[in-house]
């Protein structure tokens, strides 16, 4: 798993690819065209998410581009085929390792998982949102994908929303009126 992130990590670097993991550039491709805008914004999303950038920097661009309804929708949207791509991408690549972990702690925290995994995920969708190390550990926990779309598709609206206001009311306030 880290050979093959340190693969990814430095594809993106040497392609040139991560420079357009930045807030400029998502919202430039956001506000020139919606359509292909959507497109790159979902792929680099995906991307980002499989090379650990976190999500806040998406739903920023999305939001100060597309305003908070269609920036949270857009993100929404995105962050859901991140986490399934990177779901599958992992899974198919570690398989289910941490389904035998180590350690008392390791066992206790799998152990809710186990026992009811779409309440875990929805709880750790709200306190992590689309946080990729979270994404890399439910893909090798063994937990079943429909299991961990419905508590990722149930988890992500709430800290979503509340990133919205939070990025819609310092845009306002930092940028002036959009």
């Amino acid at each position: 798993m880290l050979l093959f992130l340190a693969l990814l990590l430095a594809v993106a670097e040497l392609s040139g690819l991560r420079q357009h993991f930045s807030l400029a550039y998502l919202h430039s491709k956001l506000v020139e065209n919606l359509w292909t805008g959507l497109a790159v914004f979902v792929l680099l999303f995906t991307i980002g998410n499989l090379i650990q950038i976190p999500g806040w920097i998406f739903l920023t661009a999305a939001v100060l581009a597309l305003g908070r309804f269609w920036g949270g929708t857009a993100t929404y949207l995105a962050a859901n085929v991140a986490c399934a791509f990177t779901f599958f991408t992992i899974r198919r690549i570690g398989g289910d390792a941490l389904q035998r972990p180590d350690g008392r702690l390791a066992t206790r925290l799998l152990g809710q998982l186990d026992a009811q995994p779409v309440r875990s995920i929805v709880i750790l969708r709200i306190l992590c949102q689309t946080l990729p190390a979270l994404n890399y550990a439910l893909a090798l926990s063994g937990v079943g994908f429909r299991k961990y779309l419905l508590g990722t598709v149930l988890g992500l609206p709430l800290p979503i929303l509340a990133y919205c206001l939070l990025f819609d009311f310092l845009g306002n306030l930092f940028i002036g009126s959009r």
